[in-house]
């Protein structure tokens, strides 16, 4: 029974976010560690978080990444990447699922990022969203955009935004409903080599901007642990990565006050 309230109350939150949601969920798991607050990042799941950060990558790079909301199979979110860095920029295409088979979202982008000297890059992705929902109510696609840039105004120092379907593309001609425009804005700055801090604003359409913030700590070379926080409602975040040569690996959970835990994992290959 339980189960059964907690599907109820997530769809209900979904349909509430302009029926299908097309929600711009963030990706990877030092990210969740962190409160979310990664739009300054530049590391592989900026190709999800601000792809501009992808524009100073230079690997080829695939990478997974898996959430469970809540214990609820129902309610995962799948993604995968692949990163190629070129002369003339960093491509990168992008694929994400959420739901199961009765109801489900998916995401597919293609990015493009490109740096400017060593402190500006800039970074765009086209999107094509779908939602399904079964029993005959049909499904929906449509295309959007995101465009970001992240500044490095100092050595330690560095500023992030972000937006997401900036152009607020129609969902239903019914009310005229539209997918959500997602603005963020952020800071991050290294105290030490081992020791940074990310904090960022987030606005929705139509629900009060949140505010996340995260605190990552390298025990050495190769391990790090996390924690942050997220704003409307309260959530609590943490986890740990270990990065090696060629593959990282990060786990995080967030701790929602009512609906409780959400583990989240992803794994990052260098292919070349």
């Amino acid at each position: 029974m339980k189960k059964i309230l907690i599907i109820f109350f997530c769809i209900i939150v979904q349909f509430s976010t302009l029926i299908a949601g097309n929600e711009n969920n963030p990706i990877g798991g030092r990210s969740a560690a962190l409160g979310n607050a990664s739009v300054t990042f530049s590391d592989f799941w900026s190709i999800h978080n601000n792809q501009a950060g992808l524009a100073y990558f230079d690997n080829i790079t695939a990478g997974f990444y898996y959430e469970n909301r809540f214990g609820l199979s129902e309610l995962s979110l799948k993604s995968g990447a692949f990163v190629l860095p070129t002369k003339s920029g960093v491509f990168g295409l992008s694929m994400n699922y959420f739901g199961y088979s009765q109801y489900n979202e998916n995401k597919i982008g293609l990015a493009y990022a490109k740096s400017f000297g060593k402190k500006f890059s800039v970074g765009i992705q086209f999107d094509y969203l779908s939602t399904h929902i079964a029993e005959n109510y049909g499904s929906k696609s449509l295309v959007t955009f995101e465009i970001g840039m992240i500044a490095k105004l100092t050595e330690n120092l560095s500023i992030g935004t972000h937006f997401y379907n900036p152009i607020s593309v129609k969902l239903n001609d019914y009310n005229d409903e539209r997918v959500p425009y997602v603005g963020k804005l952020g800071l991050a700055y290294n105290f030490s080599d081992k020791v940074l801090l990310s904090v960022e604003t987030e606005k929705e359409t139509d629900i009060d901007p949140i505010l996340k913030a995260g605190i990552e700590y390298r025990l050495i070379k190769e391990i790090y642990v996390r924690t942050g926080i997220t704003t409307k409602p309260f959530v609590n975040t943490f986890g740990f990565g270990i990065k090696l040569k060629k593959l990282q690996f990060d786990f995080s959970s967030s701790l929602h006050p009512v609906l409780g835990y959400s583990p989240q994992i992803s794994f990052i290959y260098n292919i070349k």
